[in-house]
C-alpha cells in the first residue's frame, strides 16, 4: 500500500520574494513525504499569481478557506509576526497540525495564548526554530553532553545580523519598528540564543544592553531616509544555571571583520563555531575543536549519522527548511515531538521579554525556564 503524501497548505505563499517562495517551497518539492496543496495570500491577485506560478490549484485570499481544506494536513504559516497569532488560531481551531516561523507570536502574551490553545485542542504544534535541526549544532550539543570541553567554564558569541545595518529594501521596511515583533533581538538573536541554550542550558539570571546606533537608516533605490526605534546593537551576559559565564553580542548589518563566532571554553577543551552570519538558523556552519593536550584547534566534520538523510539541496535556507519537515513527518505519524514546540517557543519569549527589561530597568533579570 502506498504511504499517503502529507499535503502542506502554506499561508503566505506570494508569487514575489519571501521565505516561503525562498526556503518552504523548495523544500517541500525536494522531499517525496510532502505535497504542496494549497496557498493563501492576502490578496486574490496574488494569490492567482502564486497558483500559476507554483502549480497549486488551491489559492485562496484569505487563511479560512485554506486551513479548511481537507487535503491540508498540515497549515505552514510564513507571514509577517503580527498575524501569526489570528493564523495559527485559525488552523488550530480547524484541527490542523501547525508550523509556525518563529517568532511563534509578538510577545510572551500571544505565546501563552497559542499554547493554552494548542493544548485545549490537542493539535500538533512546532515553532521554527531551525537551528536545532542543523548537523553542527546538533553534534555540538553532543559533544557537550559528551564531555569533549569538561565542565563548561563560560561561552561567548560574536555577531553580526545582516539587516539592520545602514541599508534596507523595500520588504524589510516593516523590521524598522518595534512594535512589529520583527526585531534584530527577536529574529536572529532568538534564533542563536535558541540554539545556544540547547546546548548549554538556559541562563539563571542575566543583564542587557540595548542601543539604536542608526536611527536613520538608507532605503535601497531611493534617496530617503527612513526612522528605526530597533536595538541594532544588543548585549547580553549572564550566569547559566550551571554555573558557567555568557556572554552574547549582536551588531546590525556585517561585519568586515568576524560575522558569527561562537566559542565554548571548558576545563578539557574548547569548540569553535563559526559562520557567514548571525542567522545560524539557516547559514552553514563550520566547527573545529581542541582537547587541553592539543597544540591548537583543528577542523571538526560533522559525522555523517547528524546529516539527514534524503535532502539533496545545498545547504543554506530550503536545507534548513527540509531538515525541519523530515522531522514533522516523523512527528506525525510516529506521534512524536522531535521539533521545537510551542512551549519552547514560549520559554524563548520569556527570555526575550527578560532581556528586554534588563535593558530598559538597568536591573539584572531572571525568567521561567520550564513549563
Amino acid at each position: 500500500m502506498t504511504k499517503k503524501k502529507i499535503g502542506v497548505g502554506i499561508i503566505g505563499a506570494g508569487p514575489d520574494r519571501g521565505w516561503a517562495s525562498d526556503a518552504h517551497i523548495p523544500a517541500l518539492r525536494a522531499l517525496p513525504d510532502f505535497e504542496f496543496v494549497a496557498l493563501s495570500t492576502s490578496r486574490r491577485e496574488s494569490a492567482q499569481a502564486a497558483s500559476a506560478l507554483f502549480n497549486v490549484p488551491l489559492a485562496y485570499d484569505n487563511a479560512t478557506d485554506l486551513v479548511s481544506r481537507p487535503e491540508v494536513d498540515v497549515v505552514a504559516v510564513t507571514v509577517k509576526v503580527p498575524f501569526h497569532l489570528e493564523l495559527v488560531t485559525a488552523a488550530i481551531n480547524a484541527g490542523k497540525a501547525v508550523y509556525c516561523e518563529w517568532p511563534l507570536g509578538n510577545g510572551v502574551a500571544e505565546a501563552e495564548k497559542m499554547v493554552a490553545l494548542l493544548r485545549q485542542r490537542g493539535v500538533y504544534g512546532a515553532v521554527g526554530l531551525q537551528a536545532r535541526s542543523a548537523p553542527v549544532i546538533r553534534y555540538v550539543r553532543d559533544l557537550v553532553a559528551q564531555g569533549f570541553v569538561g565542565e563548561v567554564l563560560s561561552s561567548s558569541i560574536v555577531a553580526s545580523a545582516i539587516n539592520w545595518g545602514a541599508d534596507i529594501i523595500t520588504p524589510y521596511i516593516y523590521l524598522l519598528d518595534k512594535k512589529n515583533g520583527a526585531t534584530m533581538l527577536t529574529i536572529p538573536f532568538g534564533h542563536t540564543v535558541d540554539a545556544f541554550c540547547w546546548c548549554l542550558g538556559e541562563f539563571r539570571d542575566l543583564t542587557a544592553t540595548f542601543a539604536t546606533r542608526r536611527p536613520q537608516v538608507h532605503l535601497v533605490g531611493a534617496e530617503q531616509m527612513l526612522s528605526s526605534n530597533v536595538a541594532d546593537q544588543v548585549a547580553v551576559s549572564g550566569t547559566l544555571q550551571n554555573g558557567a559565564v555568557a556572554s552574547i553580542h549582536f551588531r546590525g548589518g556585517l561585519s568586515k571583520a568576524t560575522n558569527f563566532l561562537w566559542e565554548i571554553n571548558g576545563t578539557e577543551g574548547d569548540l569553535l563555531v563559526t559562520a557567514d552570519g548571525g542567522h545560524i538558523q539557516m547559514l552553514p556552519h563550520q566547527l573545529k575543536g581542541a582537547r587541553k593536550t592539543d597544540a591548537a584547534l583543528v577542523d571538526m566534520p560533522v559525522p555523517e549519522s547528524y546529516k539527514t538523510q534524503g535532502i539533496h539541496l545545498p545547504d543554506g535556507p530550503a536545507a534548513s527548511i527540509a531538515r525541519v519537515y523530515i522531522k514533522l513527518a516523523g512527528d506525525l505519524r510516529n506521534g512524536t515531538q522531535t521539533l521545537p514546540s510551542f512551549e519552547d517557543g514560549l520559554i524563548r519569549h520569556r527570555m526575550i521579554e527578560a532581556i528586554t527589561n534588563a535593558a530598559e530597568t538597568g536591573v539584572r533579570q531572571s525568567y521561567k525556564s520550564t513549563l
